[in-house]
């Protein structure tokens, strides 16, 4: 399986001399996720989808994927998550089967319709925001005053965190955090849901309460991002870039404590908690 950083030639341009090097950059690998499902000696696969990331904490991403995306409810839903051996040699490492528990009742129809539609953030915002809160059954808990102190702390802890982000300048970053700022979980991804993926599912694998966490992420805060807040109930999410206007819309109807760019000493709270500690 390739790793999470590759060794490029490059032709360096530098005071205007030009030379060869070496570039390090972060590794972007097609996931191809497929679902065993139905009962004990009748099992069937489905193809769900492929996602492009990067290698590494795969059982993670796929526990975060189906969960976040209402494919399961309960971690106890998916029984494990395994790399398939059984492709061509162009595809071994790309490709895992999730093995759903064999009384979980299924309907592939439903989950393609469901799926696309997710992904394509629905028809319109409003169809979106339901179907999120549809498959929630209780909205996060209420984060309460923000700490400013708390909250400019968290980039720098982070940042110091991003292994491949030292090497690379080029990827994302999601970190979950406890109410006292320590740093709990962190993952790294060519793409910003696949880290946030990965933070959820590796919170799920190991069943620490997310309903008392912050979540951050590295780029903007947008819709996807926010549902997936949601579904797993975390109560804060800061990011550093900005949300999108659909993103504060359902954090506001979700009571889901929403802040934008965070930089420096300064941030905006869009949703939840309006009043910051002085």
């Amino acid at each position: 399986m390739p790793g999470p950083v590759g060794a490029i030639d490059v032709q360096r341009y530098e005071g205007e001399v030009l030379s060869s090097a070496k570039d390090l950059l972060v590794t972007e690998e097609p996931l191809e996720i497929r679902l065993g499902h139905g009962p004990l000696g009748e099992r069937n696969e489905f193809r769900l989808s492929v996602t492009m990331r990067t290698p590494g904490h795969d059982e993670e991403l796929t526990r975060g994927f189906l969960f976040t995306e209402g494919l399961i409810t309960d971690p106890a839903q998916l029984v494990r998550v395994v790399h398939c051996e059984d492709v061509k040699p162009e595809e071994r490492g790309n490709v895992v089967r999730a093995e759903l528990h064999p009384d979980l009742e299924v309907d592939p129809a439903r989950w393609q319709r469901n799926f696309y539609t997710t992904s394509s953030c629905g028809v319109c915002g409003k169809s979106s925001i339901d179907a999120v809160h549809v498959r929630c059954a209780t909205k996060p808990a209420d984060w309460g005053r923000v700490d400013p102190a708390l909250i400019t702390a968290l980039p720098d802890r982070m940042r110091a965190a991003q292994t491949v982000f030292k090497h690379t300048g080029g990827i994302h970053a999601a970190a979950l955090f406890n109410r006292e700022g320590e740093l709990l979980i962190l993952r790294e991804d060519v793409g910003r849901h696949n880290a946030v993926d990965k933070v959820i599912g590796a919170a799920l694998a190991g069943r620490p309460a997310t309903n008392n966490r912050l979540l951050l992420v590295s780029g903007r805060a947008g819709f996807e991002l926010v549902q997936k807040c949601v579904v797993a109930g975390i109560p804060l999410m800061a990011a550093v870039g900005a949300p999108s206007t659909l993103a504060v819309q359902l954090a506001k109807d979700s009571g889901l404590t929403l802040i934008g760019f965070l930089r420096g000493e300064r941030f905006n709270i869009y949703a939840g908690a309006g009043t910051a500690k002085s």
